[in-house]
């Protein structure tokens, strides 16, 4: 038997290789789906208010039982991690059909209670108007809702080399009697070149994991590619008003924009169409639609 491995042809070191030799951390997928859906109104001469909203599914086992997550769970070992979170996302929210991109990976030692569980984290945007929702699989039940978010203490210290800023953001969720609020600390320093963010939870009630701190870090960089890209526009229905894509735009970025500015801004991205609205109680207005000239990925 050749006794070094340098001497092993690579069949013969796979066919030797012990798959204990390491520790086997578990993996998951984690899908964050946001959208952006019109809160009912009795007054038809209003618009209709808009929130934006992410899918959440409430837990069917420990742990976290009872509490609500983001769709997702473990990858099988014959399973690509993107295949995991479609699957996922189909058994437990009844999504599927839309375009997913991976986010992050959150890797710390003590995320999840039961062992070592490394989670891939997944975004996207759909019309939450038309997609059908319902629970199965180890989900209780799976409903939107609406995310807002706000800084509740900021502190910058300055030291001889860098800086340190330490951010407190709230996290409020709420779906009809369904309310709860988390407390995400992110901290950002810089020393001498290096810089370094580091993100902690501390307040989660009612959702499960550090699922609060996926769902900032994935607010964070919906918001950013707001700023730059047409991405805001696949949250749209085939034709729509300017005002309505505005709404839209500072439902997300949570500010309110200047008609005349925002409308250069966008310019490049939506064209006319020949159609006007046709609503009661409302003034007609010109209907646009996406060019889609290019594509652009979520992150």
């Amino acid at each position: 038997m050749v006794s070094k491995i340098s001497e092993l042809s690579e069949r013969e070191f796979l066919e030797n290789y012990d798959v204990n030799k390491y520790e086997h951390p578990s993996v998951t997928v984690d899908t964050l789906i946001f959208s952006v859906m019109d809160n009912d109104t009795s007054n038809y001469r209003k618009l209709p208010e808009k929130e934006l909203k992410i899918l959440l599914i409430r837990r069917k086992d420990h742990p976290y039982i009872n509490q609500w997550a983001l769709p997702g769970g473990f990858v099988e070992m014959d399973e690509d991690l993107d295949d995991a979170a479609y699957r996922e996302l189909r058994e437990e929210t009844s999504v599927k059909d839309v375009y997913l991109e991976q986010l992050y990976t959150w890797g710390d030692v003590n995320r999840d209670p039961r062992t070592r569980v490394i989670s891939c984290s997944y975004m996207a945007l759909i019309n939450g108007k038309n997609t059908v929702i319902r629970a199965s699989s180890d989900a209780r039940d799976v409903q939107w809702f609406s995310l807002r978010s706000k800084v509740i203490q900021e502190n910058k210290t300055i030291f001889e080399k860098g800086y340190q800023l330490d951010k407190k953001i709230s996290l409020e969720l709420y779906c009809g009697d369904e309310k709860f609020s988390c407390d995400v600390l992110i901290t950002k320093k810089k020393e001498n070149e290096m810089i370094s963010v580091t993100r902690k939870v501390l307040k989660s009630d009612g959702l499960a994991f550090d699922h609060s701190m996926i769902i900032y870090y994935g607010l964070e960089r919906l918001r950013a590619k707001t700023e730059f890209t047409d991405i805001a526009l696949y949250l749209m229905e085939q034709e729509f008003t300017l005002t309505e894509l505005q709404n839209v735009y500072e439902v997300i970025l949570d500010k309110t924009l200047l008609a005349a500015n925002f409308r250069r801004k966008i310019n490049m991205y939506v064209e006319e169409t020949d159609n006007s609205t046709k609503d009661a109680g409302h003034r007609p207005a010109r209907l646009y639609k996406h060019k889609q000239q290019k594509t652009y990925d979520f992150y």
